[in-house]
C-alpha cells in the first residue's frame, strides 16, 4: 500500500484528498491512500514520516511552504529558485522538496491569455504561493509590483498602492493571500477596485469559493477574472508525476 497526503493548517476545506481519491479510483489504484495531516507546527513532519512507513509523497499548503525547507534532505532546482516547497517525494525517509505551484501557475496563466498582453503585474501577498508567482513572472520577463501589509525593501504597502496609479497601469492583478477563502468568504484584499477596468485580468489563487469577493468586485469593474482551480489541478497532476516517476 502506498500512502500520500497533505500537511497544512487548517485543512477543513482540502481539495487534494477528494482529487487524489477520485484519481486512485479511476486508475484502479485501490491500495493507495491519501491522508490529511493537519499540523500547526511543521516540526510534526518528523513524526508523520516515522508513523507512516508507506508514505511516498506529500503536498504542502499554508502555512508550511517555506518553513518546511529545513526539514528536507534536498531541493530540486525549481524549489530552490522559488524558495518554497509544495510537494515532497519520500524515498526511504529521504525527503526531496519540489514546487509544482510554479508549473501550475505558469501553464494556467498563459492558457488564459498570451504573454504579449501583459504590460505589468501586481502581486498581492508575499507568502509561499507568491514566491512561485514571482518566479514565473521573472522567468517570463514580466515586470511586477509586490504588495504586503508591511512596507519593505521588496514590497510596497496597500496604502501606498492605493494612493498611486500602479493598479491602473498594471493589467494583471494576482491575489496570493488567503483573504476570501472559505470559511471566511467575505474577506478580500483592500485595494482600490475603482482603478480596475475592462483592460485588467484579475487572477485569484483561491479556488473555494469559486468566485471570491475579490473576483466579484473586479468583475463589477469590467475585469476578466480567473480563480485558482485550474492551477490546482495542474499542480496536483505535477505532484503525481513527481511521486511516481
Amino acid at each position: 500500500m502506498a500512502i500520500y497526503g497533505l500537511i497544512g493548517y487548517p485543512l477543513s476545506h482540502s481539495f487534494s484528498k477528494k482529487y487524489f481519491e477520485n484519481k486512485f479510483q479511476s486508475e484502479s489504484l485501490r491500495d493507495n491512500q491519501y491522508k490529511l495531516f493537519e499540523i500547526e507546527k511543521v516540526d510534526s513532519l518528523k513524526d508523520i514520516i516515522k508513523q507512516n512507513p508507506n508514505l511516498k509523497g506529500l503536498n504542502i499548503t499554508i502555512p508550511h511552504k517555506e518553513s518546511v525547507i529545513p526539514y528536507l534532505d534536498k531541493l530540486n532546482d525549481t524549489a530552490k529558485k522559488v524558495g518554497a516547497v509544495n510537494v515532497i517525494r519520500v524515498e526511504d525517509k529521504y525527503l526531496t522538496g519540489y514546487n509544482s505551484d510554479y508549473f501550475g501557475f505558469e501553464k494556467s496563466l498563459f492558457q488564459w491569455f498570451p504573454e504579449v498582453k501583459i504590460s505589468k503585474a501586481v502581486i498581492l501577498g508575499t507568502g509561499g504561493a507568491a514566491k512561485a508567482v514571482m518566479a514565473v513572472l521573472k522567468d517570463n520577463n514580466i515586470e511586477f509590483t509586490l504588495v504586503s501589509r508591511t512596507e519593505s525593501t521588496h514590497a510596497i504597502s496597500y496604502q501606498r498602492l492605493n494612493t498611486s496609479n500602479i493598479i491602473a497601469e498594471s493589467n494583471l492583478i494576482i491575489n496570493t493571500t488567503p483573504l476570501g477563502m472559505a470559511p471566511k468568504p467575505e474577506g478580500h484584499p483592500a485595494i482600490d477596485y475603482n482603478q480596475l477596468s475592462d483592460t485588467h485580468y484579475v487572477y485569484d489563487l483561491i479556488y473555494n469559493p469559486a468566485e471570491t469577493t475579490f473576483l466579484k468586485k473586479a468583475y463589477q469593474h469590467g475585469a476578466k477574472i480567473k480563480n485558482g482551480y485550474e492551477m490546482l489541478e495542474l499542480q496536483a497532476e505535477k505532484s503525481w508525476e513527481i511521486w511516481t516517476s
